[in-house]
């Protein structure tokens, strides 16, 4: 039974999403503020941290970063504020998802579901997204029985993304993890990067693999 600790102020929310999630067969435990919520995700050992960023005591992001610092356990950031920069934010300090308030129980229970899928494929030395065959041992990337040739930045963004496969990466996430902190937001850096793959993954259909999202970023779906 997975564990998955709640931090979360406001109790007609973490009731609701405890009694739901202890219905999907979850072991949920609830904090009420930053502080104690911390201390408990670094005391204990969880599966899955669900955060608000609005919290007494220390907020949600101060949390995640802190947190993140001790532990690597996977993080979904719970807010009412839903703007780009917003999520933005929240995935820079470490969150693995987030969720904008008011949400639908059943989307909640989705990113979950995706947050444990990516963590198991995570531990795989072998990953696979359609035809695409990546061997992290030995960087060998296959499309078929066809090796492709990537180069280091490259592979680091194709396996990227396919360990978030299904999940809309922003730009400004890939300039993170992928480049670092170094390059300026305006650069296209990112978007050249994934023509240069797409040139050599896609075939006739240029989005086959790496889909575009409009004014987000990019996804790849299974």
């Amino acid at each position: 039974m997975k564990k998955i600790l709640v931090i979360e102020d406001e109790k007609n929310i973490s009731s609701f999403v405890k009694m739901e999630l202890q219905f999907e067969g979850y072991n949920v435990v609830i904090k009420e503020d930053g502080k104690s919520g911390l201390y408990e995700a670094i005391k204990e050992s969880y599966d899955l941290i669900l955060l608000d960023l609005m919290l007494p005591e220390l907020n949600g992001l101060e949390v995640c970063r802190r947190l993140k610092r001790e532990k690597d356990t996977p993080i979904i950031m719970l807010s009412a504020r839903d703007s780009v920069m917003d999520k933005v934010t929240g995935l820079q300090t470490g969150a693995d998802d987030y969720i904008a308030k008011p949400f639908a129980i059943e989307e909640l229970l989705a990113r979950i579901q995706v947050v444990f899928r990516r963590q198991g494929e995570a531990n795989l030395k072998e990953i696979k997204i359609k035809d695409i065959k990546v061997c992290k041992d030995s960087r060998i990337v296959k499309k078929g029985d066809k090796e492709i040739n990537l180069t280091n930045k490259e592979y680091e963004l194709l396996l990227y993304l396919i360990e978030n496969k299904d999940k809309v990466i922003s730009r400004y996430s890939l300039l993170e993890n992928i480049w670092g902190y170094d390059y300026e937001a305006e650069t296209n850096v990112v978007d050249v990067y994934i023509r240069y793959l797409r040139n050599k993954l896609d075939s006739e259909n240029k989005e086959e693999y790496i889909q575009t999202v409009r004014s987000v970023g990019y996804v790849m779906r299974s």
